[in-house]
């Protein structure tokens, strides 16, 4: 009798990493310029964008 190994649960990417650097650099590239809140909203909205875009590839596989 031949068995077969348990197969093993997908593992998801992680895009928390890419909202914190988003927020991180976002901010920082604000203060540069005196605009430090609006830095922070574009970096947090594109990390939460590239998060997504790597949500719904991973979701495909």
């Amino acid at each position: 009798m031949v068995t077969t190994p348990p197969s093993r649960p997908h593992s998801s990417q992680a895009g928390g990493f890419l909202i914190a650097i988003g927020m991180l650099g976002g901010a920082a590239v604000g203060f540069a310029y005196g605009q430090a809140t609006t830095g922070f909203l574009i970096g947090s909205a594109s990390g939460i964008g590239l998060s997504v875009a790597i949500w719904l590839i991973d979701r495909r596989r």
